[in-house]
């Protein structure tokens, strides 16, 4: 057999993506995959848990099949509203960890998180529906109210553009312009991290995503490393 391999982040980030978004037309490995998971999720959370993932699942396809660029907007809602269900609990509560970056299963299966697993979830989803992804940034920022980090998902509808903010403290989308409660600090996807993200026109590409472990981290539970594994011919 072949093994697995990807000429970018942008791949890797579908595929994973993809392996737990099944259709019957998949692989019999995928579908294998898929029912795998489900059966975890529902002995360790329960069958609530496992429901939310296949509704995940119904979700994300409903978008990829009906997706074109006019409809993006209203796919930015959906999504939206569908993560923000989750209850915000802090990653010390939660995972016992002070800084732990959740994946879209695990976001899910806890029905809770904190402000970079929903934009993860988001950026993920978004991207398997077919949004490109140079549209589409999580974006640490400072939360000037609440006087502490914070990460949203930023879209730009056009290459210059304004963002709009997908938030899950104010979750109605709008403008960066009016969401003067946030101060941008850095932005990253799986082509590049830019600092000051918001605004393209003098932001500065400082390097890889790789450079950030808790990313690295969360792809690795993702659980992509496993259609990546070495096998004989």
């Amino acid at each position: 057999m072949m093994a697995f391999r990807f000429n970018s982040l942008t791949q890797y980030l579908y595929i994973a993506l993809a392996a737990m978004l099944i259709t019957p037309a998949m692989t019999s490995f995928a579908v294998e995959f898929k029912n795998q998971l489900l059966e975890v999720v529902e002995q360790r959370f329960g069958s609530d848990a496992a429901q939310r993932l296949v509704d995940w699942q119904s979700m994300a396809w409903d978008l990829k099949q009906s997706y074109t660029q006019d409809v993006e907007l209203s796919q930015l809602k959906q999504v939206n509203d569908f993560f923000n269900q989750a209850a915000f609990v802090d990653d010390i509560e939660l995972w016992g960890d002070t800084d732990y970056w959740a994946t879209p299963v695990e976001l899910l299966a806890k029905n809770a998180g904190d402000c970079e697993d929903y934009a993860i979830a988001k950026f993920f989803t978004l991207l398997f529906a077919g949004v490109d992804e140079s549209k589409l940034q999580i974006s640490y920022v400072k939360a000037l109210e609440l006087n502490q980090a914070h990460m949203v998902l930023a879209y730009y509808p056009t290459p210059n553009s304004e963002p709009l903010i997908l938030d899950n403290i104010n979750k109605n989308i709008l403008p960066a312009s009016q969401r003067t409660d946030l101060e941008p600090v850095y932005g990253f996807n799986g082509l590049g991290v830019w600092l000051n993200r918001f605004s393209r026109s003098n932001a500065k590409r400082v390097g890889d995503p790789s450079i950030m472990d808790n990313w690295s981290d969360m792809l690795r539970r993702q659980g992509i490393l496993m259609l990546r594994r070495e096998s004989n011919k």
